[in-house]
């Protein structure tokens, strides 16, 4: 390669995403913020650096932004309270770093990579991962920082409709980044508060290193964002990239066929990719999915099915 045949795909979750959903004013917001997003990645790109450093510089900027359930703007639990998950994986050697149940760590995307590269160890959850974000003197913020009115309307609207369980309708989702460098390697990263009204405690596909994550260079970078118990149960992440090794399949067949798995275990959502052979883009079996992806040759920005 050359250094400039690099891609970048972003997502800002899955779900019902309609037109008419949206104001204007809102989704105007969306649109930047998925360009701000995609720009802070493909800098990292453009000037030689790598896939790991553009996924994290791209879900950065997703987390920080309360339009999106990841960070500031994530969904709230059973209790009230927000428990944040993310993963991010190197497709070079394998490596992969994840937490779950954060509740005080700015950017967990952060601590995720942290995890990665300066412990033996792949997933830290609760106080304990706190903990090592404040060893890694990682951005600590007031958990009402994470808060917003919509999420919080949310809660408020699914407790009024009398349902105990969380919203199976899984409105909004996950954010994620998957990239592929001038180099060939890839990366994916993936980050999200969850589902609102979630049991506390619970953990979805997110930080399950390949259920909602995985980068391999010998396949390709996946993200995936939508009901994450049928993306764990399906090992869907994981499972694309082996369709694409052992299988030969291209990579948006793999996903596709994963999705359709996922599908038939009753759930829905929607997965980025990005292969070492050059395919990037996404499936969704959802209304809608915020969605971005650039190269060289140009950028797309999309919310809607129909897109």
């Amino acid at each position: 390669m050359d250094g400039s045949d690099w891609q970048l795909v972003i997502h800002g979750g899955a779900g019902v995403i309609e037109r008419g959903a949206l104001d204007r004013e809102r989704e105007e917001a969306i649109r930047q913020a998925l360009v701000d997003a995609l720009e802070a990645g493909v800098g990292v790109l453009a000037d030689g650096g790598s896939a790991l450093d553009a996924v994290e510089a791209a879900v950065r900027l997703l987390e920080d932004d309360p339009h999106f359930n990841a960070g500031r703007g994530a969904a709230f639990t059973s209790d009230g309270t927000v428990e944040l998950d993310a993963a991010i994986m190197n497709g070079e050697g394998l490596g992969a770093g994840a937490v779950a149940g954060i509740m005080q760590t700015r950017n967990p995307i952060a601590l995720a990579r942290a995890v990665m590269e300066r412990t033996p160890h792949v997933l830290l959850a609760g106080a304990a991962a706190e903990s090592f974000a404040r060893d890694m003197k990682l951005a600590q913020i007031d958990p009402s920082w994470f808060h917003t009115p919509m999420r919080r309307r949310q809660l408020d609207e699914l407790r009024q409709g009398g349902r105990a369980s969380f919203d199976v309708g899984m409105k909004y989702g996950t954010v994620g980044a998957v990239a592929r460098d001038g180099k060939g390697h890839v990366a994916a990263a993936t980050s999200t508060g969850g589902v609102t009204g979630k049991r506390p405690g619970r953990v979805g596909d997110t930080p399950v290193i390949g259920a909602g994550t995985y980068a391999d260079d010998r396949a390709a970078a996946i993200s995936a964002t939508g009901s994450g118990e049928h993306f764990i149960r399906a090992v869907a992440a994981h499972e694309i990239c082996a369709r694409i090794r052992l299988l030969g399949e291209g990579a948006q067949e793999a996903a596709a066929h994963a999705l359709a798995e996922v599908e038939r275990l009753g759930g829905s959502g929607g997965i980025i990719f990005v292969s070492t052979a050059g395919e990037a883009g996404w499936v969704f079996n959802s209304k809608g999915m915020y969605r971005a992806k650039a190269s060289p040759v140009g950028r797309m920005i999309a919310i809607y099915g129909d897109e």
